[in-house]
């Protein structure tokens, strides 16, 4: 055997290694790609909503959340008994480990929700307060915790649910009725004061579409620009459910119109609902809606972040207050991605977006 033989022989040899190992990195570099880098590629924000329980005690929980996930916002820990359990206390115990996981993992945070007509304390409800003291209150607790996470909170839900379900009016709520129909003015405004870099929202359900209550949202939101109101942007929860999701063209008409107000668009608490047992044919019904509803936010300039409620039907919200329905998140209880999470991927993957 010659010597140059040999030579060419290693010589082969190592070239196949070569490529061997240049097709693994490859093949690694492919299945390590997340939502998260997919999104940040965009410039886009992709996330969810999130539980301090299983945060805290479950390791593939948080490692999930910080792997696939550019931004995040607190699922109950912001909200209003929460932080403000007594009238001359604040409590930001729950709320600070959230945020400083998200600063840990270079995510956004997202608040939620300063005022709501739910999760409101017994001392708030059940005393016997003014307008006058009321207003005080409100005031203090927006300035208090918005204050609080000056620079750390990009943008608040500061207005939650505020619109009747119907569409008619305002909701009667605690706010409303003990503040009259400004207070969202007010809110808004108390808000800016506390931290004049946060982007402020109004966020609903029910309003993706066309329809009584997305005209009530836009000419609420219209009213508050001329006006000249610090309000940012649109939050569309988007809790859908699988048989009737919206028809995709109306939710991207509305999303233009609410886009020529100047207003961002944010879908913050996506999820789709099935009914039990979940079936082959429903994951890709499901995956479907979660394809168009992503890639309708993505063609929409304005749409600049998609937020799922949860991400695991292990911690979701839906088998606990509706009954026979759940399945509706990307990632099933095993921590297994379900087809709505590829869908999510190749609707990020397939996006015009410069």
């Amino acid at each position: 055997m010659t010597k140059s033989f040999i030579l060419g022989s290693t010589a082969l040899w190592l070239l196949g290694i070569m490529l061997i190992a240049g097709n693994t990195v490859a093949l690694e570099a492919k299945a390590i790609a997340t939502l998260r880098s997919k999104a940040q590629v965009l410039k886009f924000s992709v996330g969810t909503a999130v539980r301090l329980e299983p945060l805290m005690n479950d390791a593939t929980y948080a490692e999930i959340l910080g792997r696939e996930f550019n931004v995040l916002t607190a699922e109950d820990a912001m909200k209003f008994s929460a932080t403000h359990p007594t009238r001359d206390r604040f409590d930001f115990t729950d709320a600070d480990k959230i945020v400083n996981f998200a600063t840990t993992h270079g995510m956004k945070v997202r608040g939620h929700t300063l005022v709501w007509e739910r999760r409101l304390p017994r001392w708030l409800v059940e005393g016997s307060f003014s307008k006058i003291q009321v207003s005080a209150i409100l005031k203090h607790h927006i300035q208090t915790v918005v204050g609080r996470y000056r620079g750390r909170v990009f943008a608040w839900d500061v207005i939650n649910e505020a619109i009747d379900v119907e569409g008619v009016g305002l909701r009667q709520t605690f706010w409303s009725k003990m503040l009259g129909s400004d207070y969202i003015a007010q809110t808004l405004t108390w808000a800016r004061d506390a931290d004049p870099h946060a982007k402020l929202f109004y966020n609903d359900y029910g309003g993706e579409a066309l329809g009584a209550k997305s005209d009530a949202i836009y000419d609420l939101l219209k009213s508050l620009k001329e006006r000249g109101l610090p309000i940012s942007g649109i939050g569309l929860q988007s809790h859908f459910v699988l048989e009737t999701p919206p028809k995709m063209s109306d939710v991207a008409t509305n999303m233009k119109r609410l886009a020529a107000l100047g207003l961002e668009i944010q879908i913050t608490e996506f999820d789709v609902r099935m009914a039990m047992p979940v079936t082959d044919k429903k994951l890709r019904d499901q995956a479907q809606i979660y394809l168009d509803y992503l890639s309708t936010c993505l063609s929409i300039a304005n749409c600049t972040a998609f937020l799922s409620w949860g991400f695991t039907d292990k911690y979701s919200w839906v088998p606990d207050f509706l009954t026979g329905r759940g399945a509706a998140l990307p990632f099933d209880e095993g921590y297994r991605p379900k087809p709505a999470y590829r869908a999510m991927a190749q609707a990020l993957n397939n996006s015009g977006r410069p």
